[in-house]
């Protein structure tokens, strides 16, 4: 569920507020913030955003302290998708009530549909130290390891949730998957086993092992489950993404490109199949097509740092270095490990004479570098396959 709200709570007196004129008895105004509060929750629950609004706002003239109000008004931004909105009423909360477990919970969410994967996990990890049954917390957390690549830590948190949720196809999906990357064998297996139980021969059950199979590195197989989901379901949500992926990886890029052509039509908003094309055109050597498909990647989600960092490389050829370094700063502030982007960094600094900076940018990059090579060992160059219905799963 997206945003929980936070429950009526005793709303506390205002402290060291400046004097209001002839104000009224606190026990009345308490009562009539209360009465406020539950009529914004009233409305909050029936979908009825403006109205919630305007009444916890309300409240919040009355008790300046009340965390619930905030909590609510977070609540409200988040289900508007204002997430820096929601941040602000959150923390706001959050400073006034450290231990309502609840607003933790609706950080991580707001900082998890930001695809803030890193940031997501403290508030997230928080609550779940405080609540170890909090389902939701500990799957979205379970997720964010997946998405920054903790999978031992993913194994841990994931794990407890068997009970509950290995009858769903992405869990065990998910579960499986990190466990094989976290070299837990027998718990790879007992998941995979169970996917096969629960999946029988539907097309989701051939997407998902097919997705599996490509995070495996087996694309020839991967392409035959893919392929099998697309005779059953050809409108298969991501199906044609992944299809594509595999295509791309079969060295067979006019099939790749058609497969990402076919996702688009089915899912036009979905920036991560502009992505994979710009990729799959840098490598056929197609620029201005490449360059094209990362801008409407961007356009429908500004969020995505590959195609940042692919911009930024783009424009600082082309002797836009401001532009160029504006891009470059996107991709690492979104995820400080995008291959290169720190070299390029270095590049635009270098050629703004800032020499210092682009110094600096130069050995974060060959740190970033020699890392990348020990990963690269551990994982046989394996490349990870996006997860983009995962981010949008809350």
């Amino acid at each position: 569920m997206l945003g929980a709200a936070a429950q009526p709570a005793r709303l506390s007196a205002q402290q060291n507020s400046p004097p209001v004129e002839n104000p009224a008895p606190a026990k009345d105004r308490h009562g009539e913030a209360l009465r406020i509060f539950q009529e914004g929750q009233a409305a909050l629950n029936r979908g009825e955003l403006d109205h919630a609004e305007a009444a916890f706002l309300k409240v919040l003239k009355l008790d300046r302290t009340s965390a619930a109000a905030h909590a609510n008004l977070g609540v409200v931004e988040m289900r508007r998708k204002n997430w820096e909105k929601a941040l602000i009423e959150l923390h706001a909360a959050q400073a006034l009530a450290p231990r309502m477990t609840g607003i933790r919970v609706n950080i991580g969410l707001v900082e998890y549909r930001k695809a803030n994967y890193e940031a997501a996990i403290p508030p997230f990890e928080s609550a779940v130290r405080d609540q170890p049954d909090l389902l939701q917390a500990r799957y979205l957390l379970g997720l964010c390891y997946t998405f920054v690549e903790r999978p031992a830590d993913a194994v841990r948190t994931l794990e407890p949730l068997w009970p509950q949720m290995s009858n769903q196809f992405v869990y065990l999906y998910v579960l499986g998957n990190a466990a094989f990357h976290s070299g837990n064998g027998a718990l790879d297996e007992k998941a995979s086993q169970r996917l096969i139980e629960v999946g029988g021969d539907t097309p989701e059950f051939h997407l998902l092992m097919g997705k599996a199979l490509l995070n495996r590195d087996d694309d020839q197989k991967a392409l035959g489950e893919l392929k099998l989901a697309a005779a059953a379901n050809p409108n298969l949500p991501f199906l044609h993404f992944y299809l594509g992926i595999a295509y791309r990886r079969l060295s067979q890029p006019d099939l790749a490109e058609r497969e990402f052509r076919k996702d688009i039509e089915l899912a036009p908003d979905e920036g991560y199949n502009y992505e994979q094309l710009g990729k799959l055109y840098q490598q056929m050597g197609r620029a201005a097509e490449a360059e094209k498909a990362f801008r409407d990647a961007l356009a429908q989600e500004p969020r995505l740092p590959a195609s940042l960092a692919e911009l930024a490389k783009i424009d600082l050829r082309r002797g836009e270095t401001d532009k160029a370094l504006k891009e470059a700063d996107q991709a690492i502030k979104l995820a400080p490990e995008t291959q290169g982007v720190h070299f390029v960094r270095g590049q635009i600094l270098h050629r703004l004479g800032r020499t210092d900076e682009a110094k600096s940018e130069f050995a974060i990059a060959r740190k970033s570098l020699e890392a990348a090579v020990e990963r690269d060992r551990a994982r046989s160059n394996r490349e990870t396959v996006p997860d983009p219905e995962l981010a949008r799963q809350p």
